[in-house]
């Protein structure tokens, strides 16, 4: 039952966090929709991957016991999971990248625009 309560605790957790991330993604008005769409995707793809990545390390470090063989056996699948956990930190990270990038579009000022503002030519 701990199990359960643990996983249904974790995936209420990648919601909350996948819902943060919607809204960061919202307050970007500049960038596609279609863009938001796949950022968000990858996110979640992301996410999750982690998770289960993190799922299956723990379980088989669990059955690792400390013996050689065990360690011989799993310790390369365990590499392949600590790799996924890492490939998956990368695709985070690069997504901030790109939001960055988009919010300093956003931020930048164009001269001429500001000049047509200022002068009252960009009122129609």
């Amino acid at each position: 039952m701990k199990v359960v309560s643990k996983q249904m605790d974790k995936l209420k957790e990648t919601e909350k966090k996948i819902e943060q991330f919607s809204d960061i993604l919202d307050s970007l008005e500049a960038t596609e929709d279609k863009k938001k769409l796949l950022w968000k995707e990858i996110y979640e793809n992301a996410l999750i991957d982690r998770e289960n990545a993190s799922m299956l390390f723990t379980d088989a470090y669990k059955q690792m016991s400390g013996g050689m063989f065990e360690h011989a056996t799993l310790g390369a699948v365990m590499t392949k999971y600590l790799e996924r956990m890492g490939k998956s930190n990368e695709q985070i990270l690069k997504l901030a990248e790109l939001i960055a990038k988009a919010e300093e579009q956003r931020a930048r000022v164009n001269p001429d625009d500001l000049f047509a503002q200022i002068s009252g030519d960009g009122e129609k």
